[in-house]
């Protein structure tokens, strides 16, 4: 079965003209529930992430200034979010759904979590909307506690770099960071992963699968991941307002597609957390994000 992360925590009020489209964590599971692509049993709520799995990631004075709301003004202002105790909250929630996922996919071979993708959250600091980086702290507790998980593949296809992941995971040879991005796109000065490949502007379907479909069978193959982290931004849509690349809404479809199935072939278990998605139309963001909750239903189940 499905299992996916959810908790209406998931959805923190921001003001009205704020350009983070919050409301997409409310519209993609009722779009889910009405189409029929999923049913209430699909849905799990995430515990809170403990602090010793926080720890094998995050710095702990950033970590206690963060719970404690005393970060300073100069390392609030990059996050971009008006901080909180809720929305503290909401982020550990976050990341302990993406733990909780692991768990499902080594059982069902993938899970998902509506929210997620925090890859601008680096060791001891947080930006661009993420504070704790969800996929790394998985990643690290996967690692540290589960025998035979060795190796993990991290695929960031957001169209910003991962550039919190690159750096978390700079000199750590049992965790492969992989970033497709925009060239010219937020954040500037980029991380260095194990393997980045930056796209010019208004890269079209057919160049952005190329070499998607050139490299990362490669990749899986030369690494032989045990665990594969999935980050299926779906701001590489032509009309988004934070990208600067020119797929469609097939494309990102399909992109997902061969992202899933290449995992499902492998036999390795997937987790995908959503990422952005800063579209001038929400309902493209929604179909965008829903596409890889049909997908992941429809090839693996």
């Amino acid at each position: 079965m499905l299992k996916i992360a959810f908790e209406n925590d998931y959805v923190y009020p921001l003001e009205k003209n704020h350009r983070f489209p919050m409301v997409k964590y409310e519209l993609i599971p009722e779009q889910l529930l009405r189409e029929g692509t999923c049913t209430d049993e699909n849905f799990f709520i995430p515990k809170l992430v403990s602090d010793d799995h926080v720890l094998l990631t995050h710095e702990k004075s950033y970590f206690s200034r963060l719970c404690e709301l005393s970060l300073s003004k100069k390392e609030q202002r990059p996050i971009g979010f008006p901080m909180s105790k809720e929305l503290v909250t909401r982020e550990k929630k976050i990341v302990g759904g993406t733990i909780e996922c692991c768990n499902f996919s080594m059982s069902y071979g993938v899970s998902m979590n509506i929210a997620g993708g925090t890859h601008h959250a680096f060791h001891n600091r947080g930006e661009a909307f993420c504070m704790l980086n969800d996929q790394a702290v998985a990643a690290n507790v996967l690692i540290h506690e589960i025998n035979y998980v060795n190796k993990v593949l991290i695929i960031d296809l957001d169209v910003h770099q991962g550039n919190g992941t690159a750096s978390i995971f700079n000199d750590q040879e049992k965790v492969f960071t992989l970033s497709f991005h925009g060239k010219n796109n937020y954040p500037f000065r980029k991380e260095e992963s194990d393997f980045d490949l930056e796209f010019e502007d208004n890269t079209n379907d057919s160049m952005y699968l190329e070499k998607l479909k050139k490299h990362l069978p490669q990749i899986i193959q030369k690494f032989e991941p045990d665990f594969i982290f999935y980050l299926s931004g779906v701001d590489v849509l032509s009309n988004d307002k934070l990208g600067k690349l020119g797929l469609s809404l097939e494309g990102c479809k399909e992109r997902d597609n061969y992202v899933l199935r290449l995992c499902k072939e492998n036999n390795i278990p997937l987790q995908i957390s959503m990422g952005g998605g800063y579209s001038s139309n929400l309902r493209d963001i929604i179909e965008a994000h829903a596409n890889t909750f049909r997908l992941a239903q429809e090839i693996f189940f």
